[in-house]
């Protein structure tokens, strides 16, 4: 069961608080009944018409997405450039991503079309763990890295405490892997960290999300989370 204003708007004819309105103004039906009161609930097999036309309910969907670098975390680009849901064009719901992974930086990418979901999962208080793998220039040290364990002044911000470990360093690249987790996601904000630490990133990727991996899947391919993903996720914070 859903609020009826909620179903209105996942439907794509107007907005949750203009759905409010058609409400309160007589102008929605549940099963032939004009219903004036916010907040009834509805079920998969009601009827729910706005001026007397029958909405068409979406079903909802989530999906992993092993964004590839080079792709914009968005629906539509301004200037033509790829953009992730043109990897699910056959997908009949009006996707779109959770959060971002930036223009460069490839990985673990969610889409869905449920509102509800997109916005608990960008919160800032629901806290789940984003792994990130980054290509450095600089062989890293452990001390060097210290302070992003403890959050970091960034731009007028203080990042939440993050924690790290050194992959492998390469002497004759002078470049290391380090791993990254955090649970923010500001704009850029793993190659800023780097970079105030004295590691700029050459090559970024984000490996998990919460408990979610990129396990069989290659750069383009996607897959639909399963009901006890969604769950979690939606129950996971700290």
């Amino acid at each position: 069961m859903e609020r009826l204003q909620k179903v209105i708007a996942h439907a794509g004819i107007a907005s949750r608080r203009k759905a409010e309105e058609y409400i309160v103004n007589g102008r929605v039906k549940v099963n032939g009944k004009i219903i004036r009161e916010l907040g009834t609930q509805v079920g998969k097999n009601d009827k729910v018409e706005v001026d007397d036309v029958p909405i068409y309910k979406e079903e909802y969907g989530y999906y992993l997405f092993y964004k590839p670098k080079g792709v914009i975390s968005a629906v539509s680009d301004d200037k033509g450039r790829k953009v992730v849901t043109d990897f699910f064009s056959h997908i009949k719901e009006r996707i779109y991503p959770v959060g971002r992974l930036d223009y460069d930086t490839s990985g673990l990418l969610l889409l869905t079309n449920d509102g509800e979901f997109s916005q608990k999962l960008t919160h800032p208080s629901h806290e789940i763990d984003k792994v990130y793998v980054a290509k450095v220039k600089g062989l890293a040290k452990k001390h060097d890295l210290l302070p992003l364990t403890k959050g970091m002044k960034i731009e007028g911000y203080k990042t939440a405490p993050a924690a790290f470990e050194i992959i492998s360093v390469d002497l004759k690249t002078n470049t290391s892997i380090v791993e990254l987790t955090i649970h923010e996601g500001r704009n850029h904000q793993v190659k800023k960290m780097l970079q105030a630490v004295g590691y700029p990133v050459q090559k970024l990727k984000r490996e998990k999300y919460g408990d979610l991996t990129l396990k069989g899947l290659r750069p383009g391919e996607y897959r639909n989370l399963n009901k006890k993903e969604i769950s979690v996720l939606m129950n996971q914070s700290k």
